[in-house]
């Protein structure tokens, strides 16, 4: 029971120790909140950009490859012609 009590104790505080340095780091590279605020706003602009622009490269890629088997799978091979056709009146 005491060797518990000691290491809880002992994780508690080494747990404590590691909270202190990372507020102190924090605390070192961000001196206002104001600044904390607006990287964090930059930050989750760019994060939605380059979601968005990951997910329309990645859903062009797939309809591409899904063109080249409109040949071999005659049953899906209509609706991605027909995708393929609005995307191109799109333009």
């Amino acid at each position: 029971m005491i060797k518990k009590i000691v290491n809880k104790i002992k994780n508690d505080n080494e747990r404590g120790a590691r909270h202190a340095i990372l507020e102190d780091l924090f605390l070192d590279f961000h001196r206002s909140r104001r600044q904390v605020y607006s990287m964090n706003f930059v930050r989750g602009i760019f994060f939605g950009f380059g979601t968005v622009l990951g997910g329309t490269v990645l859903v062009a890629i797939i309809i591409w490859v899904l063109g080249q088997f409109v040949d071999w799978f005659p049953i899906i091979g209509d609706f991605i012609k027909q995708i393929i056709d609005a995307m191109q009146r799109s333009r």
